[in-house]
């Protein structure tokens, strides 16, 4: 039992992994588990399954976050765009042209994974009758992530310094290189682009007719098509098609919950939006949270959630060979503190 809490949120594995454990189910992505997901790759052939980072566009989505921003660096109050050494005073003559750049971007704007730090609850702990900020195993809201103190002068862009996860950062999921066999689930074979509702009765139907198995430390991916209607617009998002297309997971279903829980999956994969149906329809009867896979997830088990990863050529490729696996290899940036990160995941079949 770990020292920061007495109690732990029912169905969940707090402390399974150890009392300080902040990896979750990515502790499943054993060596040996890695061995069995190479042996998926058969024709080397491999899929980037990141959507430009630049989409979806625009703030439809999330008004919080916007697109990535790319500026030069500078030198001399010269931007590095096409910089010619000869016109510096330090290197008269000389022949090189460099270029050079920064971005500044949300790091949950387009192809994404969620740390463990993104998502808690008010959960009382340590047994002292009053609910408090927590995070998967316990990790404290309070001590263990530095909130953001508004400075109401600065740059409105700046005006909130970033939480700084001190446990749970997103680093620590990095760190492991999460690689492991991947396992399509391809819902929009099924249902087409319509908005669905998913429970576990219809994912289960559609595993079965498709011979899906997902055994402990697989990765989940669930392709809806969403990501493709992303690219296929553009950068300029349609919020009538993006709110009401697409299939998504009920993540208020206690079916789907406990499949979640017993399956042993390591990490769950969307390649839309937030991978569950937000608001969950369950909510909107009085019956939080709003959320309910990211806080069983995120929460409770200590699975990453990958959002918008693209999905469609893979999963076509697998549905056209009568395949459902193949190795994948994910990791989200290694950059400390941060509660989510973007990356470029790579399939190989």
């Amino acid at each position: 039992m770990a020292a920061r809490w007495t109690n732990r949120p029912e169905g969940s594995n707090w402390g399974d992994f150890g009392p300080d454990d902040q990896l979750g189910r990515i502790n499943l992505l054993t060596p040996e588990r890695v061995v069995e997901a190479v042996k998926e790759v058969k024709t080397g052939t491999s899929f980037c399954l990141s959507l430009p980072l630049d989409l979806p566009g625009g703030r439809i989505l999330n008004p919080r976050r916007f697109p990535p921003k790319l500026y030069a660096t500078a030198r001399e109050r010269t931007g590095l765009s096409n910089y010619n050494f000869t016109a510096s005073s330090e290197s008269p003559g000389m022949t090189d042209v460099v270029s050079d750049d920064a971005v500044l971007m949300c790091l949950q704007y387009s192809t994404q994974w969620d740390s463990f730090a993104h998502v808690g609850s008010q959960f009382d702990a340590n047994g002292d009758g009053i609910a408090e900020i927590v995070y998967y195993n316990g990790w404290s809201g309070l001590e263990h992530l530095i909130a953001p103190t508004e400075d109401p002068e600065a740059d409105p862009l700046q005006r909130f310094p970033g939480v700084r996860a001190k446990a749970l950062g997103i680093e620590t999921m990095a760190e492991t290189c999460v690689q492991g066999r991947g396992v399509m689930i391809n819902l929009r074979k099924h249902l087409g682009d319509d908005r669905t509702v998913v429970d576990f009765a219809m994912l289960e139907k559609i595993m079965a007719e498709d011979d899906v198995v997902v055994e402990e430390g697989d990765m989940v991916c669930i392709h809806t098509g969403f990501s493709q209607r992303l690219i296929d617009m553009g950068g300029n998002p349609d919020p009538e098609v993006l709110h009401k297309g697409c299939a998504t997971l009920d993540g208020g279903d206690p079916r789907l919950q406990d499949w979640i829980r017993v399956s042993g999956l390591s990490v769950l994969i969307g390649d839309n939006y937030a991978v569950e149906e937000i608001p969950n329809p369950r909510s909107k009867t009085g019956k939080p949270p709003l959320m309910p896979i990211h806080e069983l997830c995120l929460f409770k088990l200590g699975i990453h959630l990958g959002e918008m990863f693209y999905l469609t050529e893979l999963a076509e490729w697998l549905a056209a060979n009568g395949r459902s696996r193949f190795l994948l290899t994910a990791p989200p940036l290694r950059l400390p503190g941060a509660v989510g990160s973007p990356a470029t995941p790579v399939a190989t079949v």
